[in-house]
């Protein structure tokens, strides 16, 4: 059996649980803005927040071109659930591979066994996809570090333990492991999201907040590197579930327009409506192999796997709104209801063009790259 087959036999292994645990309450996430209590236990039960992690951890090594198909699946059944994945998956990943031994002795497999909640803490009120415009800062006290300022839109901030958070300090930008329950860290709950309603945004408030000198990752001055590297793995998930919102896209039309007769025939039968459903498959293929694709260059630690997922997180994310998009206006009236399914994947879909590095972030940057591998290919 050749690799993409074996990762394709996990596909209905993945597929089973989300149609069970997952898909039965995305409604409920969504009008609760939150997630149901039995989410993260389930999924840690079948090791589902962080495979990828070694098994000297208690994960089982997975690969990337299969955990991209475990976090379509998921976004398909949940947007909001597959934004834990990613955010936790975040986490651990920036603390497996830049992180000390102790960091990981402390941390890996409490984060796999779903014992601790990890987040990522990048974004500011006043600082998004331009890094560079953080304004926390790091002063060097005693043997540590106090961090003051504010992190926005933190994903699933209201009951994460442990955040991968930048701060500019005197050395430079510099990536630091902190914890929730410490002196000097304030919670507000953000309410009132247009889509992955359940990701349980928060804003974290930092005041003189102590964080020892063990707690940095790689070392100071480092934290372009360790962000950088841990974003590419949010946002290769970050593509795999908008994968999730074409396919469920494409099954709610199908589902309605072979069930639903307008003019004496079938919906699908429309020649407009077939066009539709003709090219929400063809950028559901595209999707899903641009996101293969770049999996498989993430497992071979190519240099061009950054550029892949560029590219793969792009098609997927604006695909998924027009799918989404297009799914609405299938269904008419009734898609603009929360009967249907539809008019959430759209308000989900749309939060995939921004989070992550937004479409005109990801296409300054694709374009930036392919113009670099011109002028190498052509020695200009």
């Amino acid at each position: 059996m050749n690799k993409i087959n074996e990762v394709e036999a996990r596909r209905d292994e993945f597929r089973a649980f989300t149609r069970e645990f997952v898909s039965p309450y995305a409604t409920q996430h969504d009008n609760e803005e939150r997630i149901a209590d039995h989410i993260v236990p389930d999924l840690a039960k079948r090791g589902y927040l962080a495979p990828f992690i070694s098994q000297k951890w208690g994960g089982e090594g997975m690969d990337m071109i299969t955990l991209g198909m475990l976090h379509e699946e998921i976004g398909c059944g949940c947007s909001s659930v597959r934004s834990l994945l990613t955010v936790h998956g975040m986490s651990a990943f920036a603390l497996n591979r830049w992180g000390s031994d102790a960091l990981k002795e402390k941390w890996l497999s409490a984060l796999v066994r779903g014992e601790k909640i990890g987040g990522f803490a990048l974004s500011e009120p006043n600082a998004g996809s331009d890094v560079s415009g953080i304004e926390m800062t790091a002063t060097v006290h005693e043997d540590g570090f106090l961090l003051n300022g504010t992190k926005k839109w933190i994903t699933f901030g209201q009951i994460g333990d442990v955040f991968i958070l930048m701060a500019k300090a005197e050395q430079g930008f510099t990536a630091f492991v902190v914890e929730k329950d410490m002196p000097g860290l304030t919670i507000e709950p953000i309410l009132g999201m247009t889509g992955t309603r359940g990701s349980m945004l928060a804003q974290l408030n930092f005041k003189d907040y102590f964080v020892h000198q063990d707690n940095v990752l790689a070392s100071p001055a480092f934290g372009n590197v360790v962000m950088l590297s841990t974003l590419v793995f949010g946002r290769f998930s970050v593509a795999s579930g908008s994968v999730g919102i074409i396919q469920a896209s494409m099954d709610a039309v199908i589902e309605y327009s072979v069930r639903v007769q307008r003019f004496g025939k079938p919906l699908y039968k429309h020649q407009l409506v077939a066009q539709m459903i003709t090219k929400m498959l063809s950028d559901l293929t595209a999707s899903r192999l641009l996101c293969r694709n770049a999996g498989e260059l993430l497992d071979k630690a190519d240099p061009s796997d950054i550029q892949a997922v560029f590219l793969a997180k792009y098609l997927a994310s604006t695909s998924a709104v027009r799918a989404a998009a297009d799914a609405v206006q299938i269904h008419g009236a009734n898609g603009c209801t929360d009967k249907y399914p539809v008019e959430r994947l759209l308000r989900d879909a749309k939060v995939m063009e921004i989070i992550e590095g937004s479409t005109q972030i990801l296409e300054e940057k694709i374009a930036d790259i392919e113009l670099q591998s011109y002028e190498q290919r052509d020695g200009k």
